[in-house]
């Protein structure tokens, strides 16, 4: 692995995989509930899935460009997907080690036995059949292809498959149903034990004796991943919006880039089927018996045991939750909310309240990830309705989340609404809300920045910040942003709002200078940063010439990490660590000592080439004495986890935090600071 990396910068890619580890841990971890460590099964395949059709059909485009360009992007591709592979077959088999020989007994060990057709007992294959016949029969497709003749074979993208070769020179596929349950509970005789099978299992019984009456035939799992880039040739012409609407249909036809299948399918077999499916050894990668692991969210409990974590309700605001007016307590004094810990109805509220306010004349909003059926949204047409003068800027270049904006955007305009769809070459990722009133003749101004999408569903399960304040600079500020998505302006000179790509990292850096010119000046430095990725070159090299300069740089990343720690002369005095837990770890914060006078700013945007250069993202600081002591509060809880923290070193080995300190987790830690709050 360390040609991937020269101490200075650690590869992306693999970075991530290293990530997905931890996911795997999670997975691996006796202290989680049963039901729980099959959730991180899930959301690890889940992952992985996204992985192949995102990043590794990058590096495979890179491949075809010309050498000196290829050269200036990354270096060896093959390398790079040949070190994928290897990782990714590394931990395909932990990941079967883990379910076959812990989850399966432990479920056992439940009274719930998860069977293969193999097992079933004679009434269970009368009851399998019947469901056969009845239910799965009529949706099931069955296609017969020679192996002798030469034809092209068309999967369709993530679809499950059962695939078996027949005595008669040729071989079939087998379209497993998508429309029903992945999982099937067999009746119980005494409410102790229970029996679930998957539906695979169900098709195999049947398909063995539909097919053959003579021999028996083995039918393997079979998916393949497909590369979700649309592609889209030219941005800068045409509807872009219209464009974009006509590639989604290509993106379940793209290019394959994994073909995942079962390790028992003999080598013959899995020739032919490379030939027929047009891909190559480096696409296959070899998976268990089952595929599509992200079901295993909805993996049935028939038991009356709890085999879950405790719940952790969303605690209502303190100030926001029960007020008459949300406009008067930002009128009062800045709001800070901090998801899923607090409930995100507050959000909610303010914008059913903006739609029926007589006083609120103009709102403006970005939408990047919007929720399938949203109050919120619903409160936003609202207002387009009640006559306000609503702009809403959608991002329909938010991978996966194309048809849900689009959708958004219809009813939004159909109210009466301004929509603003995608720019050409650029995202806007920022999470931010303005709003005018007209109180007295004057123009007042509000505003919402957060670190995470305006989506109901996402806010109960990643951890994010919310600031909604009503202080003139920082809503003149946001005025201009506006104004360049609207484009009456094309550079915001803000003074106190951090927004990319026109600020953000000469602002950061500066920040760091500071710091390591309070360092020369024999102060203390000091550098705390939460992100979910670091990967841009130009601000990690800023933290190694803090570092060299002794600085204190303290790091909380959660997912990939290119700078490289622990290294002498570059970056002693940076640690970072990571924490995976129950929730997925979203705010960015960003905190700096300046000799005792604390600057904290939260913000949408991870130091990520693409979120400093090539996306419009708003980062915000927080003013308020109470709001910073309550953040710096979160982040020193953070900062001493031992239970769910990894350390990311230069090796990227996940090693969990362990010292002889008290155990903090800090996610069930934070949520304890809350309620006392409460």
């Amino acid at each position: 692995m360390a040609s991937l990396y020269n101490n200075k910068f650690y590869h992306r890619d693999i970075s991530w995989l290293r990530f997905n580890h931890r996911v795997l841990q999670e997975a691996a971890d006796q202290r989680n509930p049963l039901y729980e460590r099959i959730k991180f099964l899930a959301i690890f395949s889940s992952n992985l899935d996204e992985f192949f059709r995102v990043r590794v059909s990058d590096i495979r485009q890179i491949k075809h460009l010309e050498k000196p360009l290829r050269k200036k992007l990354i270096t060896k591709p093959n390398k790079v997907l040949k070190e994928i592979k290897k990782q990714v077959d590394i931990q395909q088999n932990e990941f079967g080690e883990i379910f076959n020989l812990e989850i399966i007994p432990q479920l056992a060990s439940e009274g719930i036995h998860l069977i293969g057709f193999e097992d079933f007992s004679e009434e269970q294959k009368e009851i399998a059949t019947n469901y056969y016949e009845e239910s799965l029969k009529p949706i099931t497709r069955t296609k017969r292809y020679s192996t002798t003749e030469k034809h092209s074979v068309f999967v369709e993208n993530e679809w499950l498959y059962l695939a078996a070769q027949t005595a008669k020179d040729e071989f079939l596929l087998v379209e497993i149903p998508e429309t029903e349950p992945r999982f099937f509970i067999f009746p119980s005789e005494d409410e102790k034990t229970f029996h679930i099978t998957f539906i695979d299992d169900i098709l195999k019984y049947n398909l063995q004796k539909e097919v053959s009456n003579e021999e028996e035939i083995a039918f393997y799992s079979l998916k393949i991943s497909r590369d979700a880039e649309l592609y889209i040739e030219d941005e800068f012409s045409g509807n872009l919006m219209e464009k974009i609407k006509a590639a989604l249909p290509k993106r379940d036809t793209g290019q394959a880039t994994r073909i995942l299948i079962d390790p028992e399918m003999p080598e013959s077999f899995r020739e032919i089927l490379k030939k027929a499916l047009d891909v190559n050894h480096t696409d296959v990668v070899l998976g268990g018996r089952y595929h599509n692991f992200k079901d295993f969210m909805k993996f049935p409990n028939p038991t009356t045991k709890k085999l879950t974590n405790e719940k952790l309700p969303p605690l209502p605001h303190p100030v926001l939750s029960n007020c008459d007016s949300i406009f008067a307590e930002i009128d009062k004094k800045d709001q800070l909310l901090h998801y899923p810990y607090q409930s995100f109805d507050p959000v909610i509220k303010l914008m059913q309240e903006a739609a029926s306010d007589p006083l609120v004349t103009t709102i403006k909003m970005t939408i990047y990830r919007a929720a399938a059926e949203s109050p919120l949204n619903d409160a936003i047409a609202l207002a387009a309705k009640n006559g306000k003068d609503v702009t809403i800027f959608i991002e329909v270049k938010a991978r996966f989340d194309e048809h849900n904006n689009l959708k958004w955007g219809a009813i939004f305009r159909e109210n009466g609404a301004r929509v603003i769809y995608s720019y050409p070459d650029i995202k806007v990722h920022s999470k931010i809300l303005y709003i005018e009133r007209e109180v007295e003749d004057k123009i007042k101004r509000y505003a919402y920045i957060g670190t995470g999408n305006f989506n109901e569903n996402t806010a109960t399960l990643y951890t994010d910040f919310g600031l909604m304040t009503s202080y003139k600079k920082i809503t003149k500020d946001l005025k201009k942003v506006f104004m360049v998505l609207e484009r009456d302006m094309i550079v915001p000179k803000t003074k106190e709002l951090l927004v990319s790509p026109f600020s953000t990292r000469e602002r950061f850096t500066a920040l760091v200078e500071r710091e390591i010119a309070l360092a020369n000046e024999g102060k203390k430095g000091l550098i705390i940063l939460k992100m979910n990725s670091l990967q841009d070159k130009g601000m990690i090299k800023e933290l190694y010439k803090a570092s060299n300069a002794g600085v204190e740089v303290r790091l909380l990343i959660r997912g990939m990490c290119s700078l490289v720690p622990g290294i002498e002369g570059q970056s002693e005095n940076i640690y970072i660590t990571s924490i995976v837990d129950r929730f997925l770890e979203h705010g960015r914060v960003y905190l700096f000592g300046n000799d005792g006078d604390t600057k904290i700013f939260v913000g949408s945007a991870d130091w990520m080439t693409r979120n400093l250069t090539h996306r419009i993202e708003v980062v915000t600081p927080i003013l308020d004495e109470d709001h910073k002591q309550t953040i710096r509060d979160l982040i020193d809880i953070e900062l001493a986890d031992n239970v769910k923290a990894r350390i990311v070193d230069s090796e990227q080995r996940n090693e969990y935090v362990s010292n002889s300190e008290e155990p903090v987790q800090s996610q069930l830690a934070i949520y304890e600071y809350f309620m006392e709050r409460q």
